[in-house]
């Protein structure tokens, strides 16, 4: 065991643990958008850091690991600074209205985005204009624009005004879980985001349409199309579905499935993360393939 301190009180974790885990075992509801229960921790989104005595920068608490007689605040001044910013600059730039965490973080922080002046219009010529480092007439790279959704497919769709670049869906597709490499980070600086090889539209791509880049998804970027098309009609009512745990029908394996119904119909089905078998993942046929139970 490794013992240390957390604003003033001992805490002890396993030899390999991270603050983080020291946090959450202390009941301190520390901020992650990027950490993923099932995931590496990717360190992007800064918004989990914490002070430790006697270091000169603040640490990601997700991927630091604990060390016998550190000293951790979690909630000082410094801390609550730099994650409001964080919080300001994720907002400022992305629309995060699918992504309640991170809302309540903003409120929690007195995050004020709006500083930073109105968000950025949909552009729908955004990635030709890229391709040819095109310049707005206000002097902004059409990377600074939104992009229109992408619906290409029956199964999911893309809206990358909502990617704050967490890396979570490339690792769920890549070593991490699915193997399969669809989608990577392409581009850099400001013009980085989330596209498949060379550009190709997804059903030309290699996605295999597994589901498991929406399962670690935190802010609705990625999306089941079931789930789109009953919030684009205003009729999406999470706190009135019910959930059912059942195990997927269509093989062996015996992946857990959550079934999350509305109006007596399956609107959408996730994994839970802490199953032994799926650990959050799932293939096409458990992810998707539920329309039969419904049918006419």
């Amino acid at each position: 065991m490794v013992e240390f301190e957390v604003d003033g009180e001992p805490v002890k974790v396993f030899e390999g643990q991270t603050i983080l885990d020291g946090l959450r075992k202390k009941g301190i509801d520390t901020p992650t958008l990027c950490y993923g229960e099932t995931l590496r921790p990717a360190n992007v989104c800064r918004v989990c850091v914490v002070e430790i005595e006697g270091a000169r920068v603040l640490a990601p608490s997700c991927s630091r690991k604990a060390e016998p007689g550190m000293k951790v605040r979690t909630d000082s001044e410094r801390v609550r600074h730099s994650r409001r910013l964080v919080l300001e600059f994720l907002a400022s730039s992305t629309d995060l209205s699918t992504a309640p965490e991170a809302e309540a973080y903003c409120a929690e922080y007195e995050a004020a985005p709006e500083r930073y002046g109105p968000p950025a219009p949909p552009d729908p010529d955004r990635d030709r204009k890229r391709a040819g480092h095109h310049l707005e007439p206000d002097g902004l790279t059409a990377a600074t624009v939104y992009a229109p959704v992408k619906v290409d497919n029956e199964l999911y769709v893309r809206d990358y005004s909502k990617c704050i670049l967490c890396y979570k869906c490339v690792d769920a597709c890549g070593d991490q879980h699915q193997n399969t490499f669809a989608i990577t980070v392409a581009g850099r600086g400001f013009d980085a985001r989330i596209s498949t090889e060379y550009v190709v539209e997804l059903p030309e791509s290699a996605c295999v349409y597994c589901g498991n880049c929406i399962a670690v998804c935190p802010t609705g970027a990625l999306m089941f199309k079931s789930e789109h098309d009953l919030r684009a009609a205003g009729e999406w009512d999470a706190e009135g579905q019910t959930v059912t745990t059942t195990v997927c029908p269509y093989c062996g394996v015996g992946c857990n499935l959550d079934l999350h119904v509305q109006d007596n119909r399956i609107v959408k089905v996730t994994s839970p993360a802490d199953h032994d078998v799926t650990q959050g993942n799932l293939c096409i046929k458990g992810r998707f393939g539920f329309q039969h139970v419904q049918g006419p």
